[in-house]
């Protein structure tokens, strides 16, 4: 598979041919509760370090906790892929509206994460 190496190769190209723009990212972390594939810990681990040098604002997303809120708040006995993706869409969504609607606070990229830290 493409692991760790793809995902930060194209994070380290973009910030190269775009050095002054700002990036954010959404990464979902692994969890033995969702997948059994033995390498998942160790690219998400080797992938951290260029998140951290490429991208400006890096969202991490716990898989073993989006399983816990499909098994305890939605109440889904065997969530799916397609059940954990939703979740991570609304997360997702909920987190850009400032970058897709107008409006006075938040309203770039830039401003988003001056104003989280």
């Amino acid at each position: 598979g493409t692991g760790a190496g793809m995902g930060t190769l194209l994070i380290r190209k973009i910030r190269e041919e775009f050095p002054d723009r700002m990036m954010a990212t959404f990464s979902v972390l692994p969890s033995p509760k969702v997948s059994d594939t033995v390498v998942e810990p160790y690219n998400a681990t080797l992938s951290v370090h260029q998140l951290v040098e490429n991208s400006d604002a890096t969202f991490c997303i716990d898989n073993e906790a989006l399983y816990d809120i499909c098994m305890r708040t939605l109440k889904l006995s065997n969530p799916s892929y397609g059940d954990l993706n939703h979740l991570v869409s609304a997360v997702m969504s909920g987190v850009t509206p400032c970058l897709r609607f107008p409006g006075q606070l938040n309203s770039d990229l830039r401003k988003l994460a001056v104003n989280m830290v």
